[in-house]
């Protein structure tokens, strides 16, 4: 069988891809007062953003979804410690991930921040056709896999419990 194909995203594309981004968001008019990075592949788009854009009031949450290469759980699964909602009140809210590949993290974390923000909005660096959530922001469209530089490469430490 060969191998499917692949959008490869560099570090030094990933630089321009993240900036690019910040600068969609920037000329919609739209003025997070926070970003809303989704935990693990959100959070160096977000934090690049964030110095692109000047705003420092960075939130992490954390979903489980991905299990490896194109498996996944059931469903996402919201791990702790959440979001404290009255840092959230009445703020806008800019949503961050990597990729919506099937849309139902972001759809997850997008319907949590929306019963405690004024506004959300959503930004990924890839958005598939299939994504159940049509982002606002979006760098690129593909219904590729994406290798993303920042986990192209086996962990250098196991994942199993015994470490």
């Amino acid at each position: 069988m060969s191998e499917p194909v692949r959008e490869v995203l560099t570090w030094q594309a990933f630089g321009s891809a993240a900036r690019e981004l910040a600068q969609q968001v920037v000329d919609s008019g739209f003025r997070p007062d926070l970003i809303m990075s989704i935990t693990r592949g959100g959070m160096l788009p977000a934090g690049a953003m964030s110095y692109a854009m000047g705003i420092k009031n960075l939130h992490i949450i954390n979903v489980e979804f991905y299990t490896g290469v194109d498996t996944r759980l059931p469903l996402p699964v919201l791990l702790p410690p959440v979001p404290a909602a009255v840092d959230l009140s009445d703020k806008r809210a800019l949503i961050v991930d990597d990729v919506a590949d099937t849309g139902e993290t972001l759809r997850m974390v997008r319907d949590f921040c929306a019963e405690h923000v004024a506004e959300t909005r959503t930004a990924v660096l890839y958005e598939k056709p299939q994504s159940v959530v049509k982002c606002d922001y979006v760098w690129k469209r593909t219904d590729e896999w994406i290798a993303f530089p920042w986990s192209a490469e086996e962990p250098l430490i196991g994942t199993s419990t015994d470490n």
